[in-house]
């Protein structure tokens, strides 16, 4: 089977801004409006087998900036079970896609916290996964409440995968592209189709983000559709600063299809997904996922600990906090 698969280059409208909630919502809701305009424009233009669509990294809001953990729960964070997830699965259903995108969701489990989430929807419009980013710098993380994260959801929930008839698919957020161990275990439990929703500072020359879109196709033998940022509106952060590049990688590393700067469909490419399952399936050197030894290294990853889980438990979940985590990290491994 193979179809064609898009990674929406959107300009982000942020809510940084805006002081209540409903002020908040009104301003996702204008987004998946403009959002479905644009999708089906898209679809028209590219072909009516495009399948998928991804779109960037917090597209409905943009990511917190002065904003307190609460202040942002209470104002962008999304409800699990809220109007914004019933017009983004309304808009889908419509349009008969599986969409991916990254969100801030607020958790029953942890009513003082949010989290940010990766989640693919599919042609009926309903949640089909949703990957909580498990490495962040200044936002909480399932590692940052580890054992109760555990205790709420099991450890399966931490890399979930889904079958679908466009294949199996999951999702990586933001940076963690950066992160090989998440990609890899994606692959584990069977990804096929990489879907990366991000927010990055886009430049012509050579980024670390942009090698290690390739470098995680190469590994994983593994499709990367990742959809940057074509701008950020009304926020302190330069327009442009985040804007271009979103591309889609095939699982040689090959980069099928790179958009420019700005809004734009230009990142759009075929998804060849029976030649995927040969290349997989054939002996070779080149055939990495089937040369694992992961024997070797599970015993180094087990007693070296570095990032400490379970940091939330006492903690307020705010800035300082997770710069004075760091520092001690730092001091710790090289002291």
């Amino acid at each position: 089977m193979s179809y064609k698969a898009l990674a929406l280059q959107l300009t982000c409208q942020t809510v940084n801004a805006l002081q209540t909630r409903d002020e908040a919502e009104a301003a996702m809701l204008r987004t998946i409006e403009r959002l479905e305009q644009q999708i089906a424009a898209s679809i028209n233009f590219i072909g009516k087998d495009t399948l998928l669509v991804v779109v960037p990294e917090s597209f409905l809001t943009g990511p917190p900036l002065s904003e307190t953990t609460e202040q942002w729960r209470e104002k962008a964070a999304l409800e699990i079970d809220g109007r914004v997830y019933e017009a983004l699965g309304a808009m889908v259903q419509r349009q008969q896609i599986y969409f991916s995108g990254n969100v801030y969701e607020q958790d029953a489990f942890f009513p003082e916290l949010y989290f940010q989430t990766s989640f693919i929807m599919g042609p009926n419009g309903d949640v089909l996964l949703r990957y909580r980013r498990l490495n962040a710098m200044y936002t909480p993380t399932p590692h940052d409440v580890w054992e109760l994260y555990l205790d709420a959801y099991g450890y399966d929930s931490l890399f979930p995968v889904i079958k679908t008839n466009i294949g199996t698919l999951a999702c990586i957020a933001s940076d963690e592209i950066l992160f090989p161990e998440v990609a890899r275990c994606l692959t584990m439990r069977g990804a096929e189709v990489l879907l990366h929703a991000t927010s990055e500072v886009s430049s012509p020359l050579v980024s670390p983000k942009n090698v290690a879109k390739q470098a995680r196709a190469i590994e994983n033998m593994a499709y990367v559709v990742s959809a940057n940022a074509g701008g950020v509106l009304d926020s302190p952060v330069p327009f442009a600063t985040h804007n271009g590049g979103s591309r889609i990688i095939d699982p040689r590393g090959m980069i099928l299809a790179e958009a420019a700067q700005g809004e734009s469909l230009a990142a759009t490419a075929d998804i060849d997904l029976a030649a995927l399952r040969e290349f997989r399936q054939r002996p070779a050197a080149g055939n990495l996922l089937a040369r694992q030894r992961n024997e070797l290294y599970a015993q180094s990853y087990a007693q070296t600990s570095i990032y400490p889980p379970d940091t939330l438990l006492s903690q307020p979940a705010e800035r300082p906090h997770f710069v004075r985590t760091q520092q001690e990290v730092i001091k710790k491994l090289y002291s």
